[in-house]
């Protein structure tokens, strides 16, 4: 089974959901440490699923999880990269516990739009190195 990834930073929500339903996405992952405070309203995850991402992709059938412990925390830091690599090494298969169970394919969500300027490229990684699974990351 693959393992999706996708960026929303500049895309059109309709373009965002017409690219997950095509790849045939059923659940959205949501890494953001703050998901409520995403700079495009369409993209928050808002006080109640009626709002917001939930909402978004619930009318396109889409479930959502929100996991910010998948979050990057070292965003300020130059060096954030391997500075979330190491917290993976070190606790990757408590912070990724909470995916077991969740309907698939899923797709890790984040703002940044071009993968390898986000953490979720590194998750992915960590998914496909402990489960023998692909990678494919959506651009909307």
């Amino acid at each position: 089974m693959k393992l999706f990834t996708i960026g929303y930073g500049g895309a059109a929500p309709r373009a965002f959901t017409a690219c997950l339903v095509k790849a045939g996405i059923r659940t959205v992952v949501d890494v953001r440490l703050r998901p409520d405070r995403a700079s495009m309203g369409t993209y928050v995850k808002a006080k109640t699923p009626d709002k917001g991402i939930e909402r978004l992709l619930g009318e396109a059938g889409i479930s959502y999880r929100s996991l910010p412990e998948l979050g990057n925390v070292f965003l300020d830091y130059d060096d954030w990269r391997e500075r979330y690599v190491a917290l993976l090494a070190r606790a990757g298969d408590l912070l990724v516990s909470r995916l077991a169970g969740v309907a698939g394919p899923i797709c890790l969500l984040c703002a940044e739009r071009r993968p390898e300027e986000c953490h979720r490229m590194l998750i992915a990684q960590y998914l496909v190195s402990a489960a023998e699974k692909e990678v494919e990351h959506l651009v909307p």
